[in-house]
């Protein structure tokens, strides 16, 4: 298990500076994906720059309960021995995904292929989102639930090895939907369809396609996303490179960009184009982004340095369709808001209520506690700036989501007064290290309890 546990309780302080280098915790989403595709492929695969955290701990012991042999060596990279499509074992346990939404969607796929039955289950708060978006086109395809609370975890699934192929449209732009609609079809024969109305981040597509699964997509900007793959092919083990996380760089980002006189460059971080909403955004806000180099590293990704400075910035109308590209993004976005020079509106917010916590309502109710004016209709978030003069001095229960902890953590370094986040542990589960490494940057959070 990680163990780098943050406290608790943290308080943080007005900042006068930040300046340096750091490399951000490695990418979550491509950590999940990279170990259960390896998982699904033959041979023993290498896994460097995984993330350290408590979701991807317990995505590796929800794969060695389903009979995979994972260990790390001395040169802290993770080997993979992959046991082939169909080809988990029956666990004499129950799996426990933690705070994991990512896990537990995407591993029901995973599993639903499979002729075993497994329970899920996970921590309070994982427990109380919905898994419906899921369930609905895996039952499509054969698999078969027992839930006693409404589709939600604990929920016992019983997998099938002769699942149909499908063609499926989703409502929503959503990775955890259309990754495990596919990693379920990778057993099957025929062709399944996933249509979505917008590209999803298409870390998935990318690692199929390296781990060599018969799968065909074309990422764009355009409506009308249609991925659509083989099933019954053998997938191949690979090598894989975790770059940094965009999600876990975009508190420095915005931190650097917020405080006076700052300068900070984020090295190695994951520049998909999918992730890429919240750069885009703080540029139009007038935010001083460069981004100095790109490479393509393991994982078929865009990577590079991207270097920030102290910006003056202006509210700006943010349209809905940036929500598939920046979900995650949207409390430290709120953030840059509530500093800005007038208004900013961010619009078609309503996954916002559904992820570890209701984010929508965590943004609207910490904000306004901070004395920042602020108005919603349900579905979007009206923000006016202060320039810079944020009053501060409350105190935020985060109700264990870590975006919003470390996004309040965030704001204090800007506030009159300090702000003090309940709930911080939960920060461990994306970002072990972010108090040492905003705190080496300049900035003063403190444990406080």
């Amino acid at each position: 298990m990680n163990n780098k546990k943050v406290s608790n309780i943290l308080k943080s302080f007005n900042s006068k500076i930040l300046k340096g280098k750091i490399i951000p915790a490695s990418d979550k989403s491509i950590s999940h994906r990279s170990l259960i595709i390896s998982a699904l492929a033959i041979g023993e695969s290498k896994i460097k720059n995984l993330l350290d955290s408590d979701d991807v701990y317990c995505t590796i012991s929800a794969l060695r309960i389903l009979g995979v042999k994972i260990r790390k060596n001395l040169k802290n990279e993770w080997s993979v021995i992959g046991v082939g499509l169909g080809g988990f074992s029956q666990p004499e346990e129950i799996i426990n995904c933690g705070n994991s939404g990512t896990l537990a969607r995407i591993l029901l796929g995973v599993v639903s292929n499979n002729d075993i039955s497994v329970t899920f289950t996970g921590d309070k708060s994982l427990n109380r989102r919905p898994m419906d978006r899921v369930i609905t086109p895996l039952k499509k395809m054969g698999a078969k639930f027992i839930s006693s609370d409404q589709n939600k975890l604990p929920i016992t699934i019983q997998g099938n090895s002769n699942l149909l192929p499908i063609q499926y449209e989703n409502t929503v732009s959503s990775a955890q939907v259309k990754t495990s609609i596919l990693l379920a079809s990778l057993n099957v024969r025929g062709l399944t369809e996933v249509k979505e109305p917008y590209t999803s981040r298409d870390h998935t597509e990318k690692l199929l396609e390296q781990f060599g699964a018969k799968i065909k997509f074309k990422s764009t900007k355009k409506r009308n996303n249609i991925i659509t793959l083989e099933g019954g092919n053998i997938l191949q083990r690979a090598d894989i490179y975790i770059p940094a996380d965009l999600s876990s760089a975009s508190f420095a980002m915005v931190a650097a960009t917020i405080i006076p006189g700052s300068s900070v460059e984020l090295s190695n971080v994951c520049l998909n184009y999918f992730r890429t909403g919240i750069i885009e955004v703080l540029k139009k806000m007038g935010a001083k982004i460069k981004i100095n180099k790109k490479v393509i590293q393991g994982t078929n990704e865009e990577v590079g340095d991207i270097h920030v400075e102290y910006s003056d910035l202006s509210g700006i109308d943010v349209k809905s369709l940036y929500s598939a590209r920046m979900i995650d993004e949207y409390p430290i976005l709120a953030v840059a808001a509530a500093t800005a020079s007038g208004k900013t509106i961010l619009r078609g917010l309503t996954e916002l209520k559904v992820k570890e916590s209701n984010r929508f309502a965590a943004i609207v109710n910490g904000l306004r506690s901070c004395k920042v004016l602020v108005e919603d209709d349900g579905e979007n978030i009206i923000i006016t700036g202060t320039k810079n003069n944020v009053e501060g001095g409350a105190i935020i229960n985060s109700n264990f989501d870590h975006r919003i902890a470390m996004s309040f953590l965030i704001l204090g370094a800007v506030s009159n007064k300090p702000i003090k986040v309940m709930g911080c542990d939960s920060i461990s589960t994306s970002y072990p290290n972010f108090l040492t490494q905003m705190n080496e940057l300049g900035m003063d959070i403190r444990s406080d309890g």
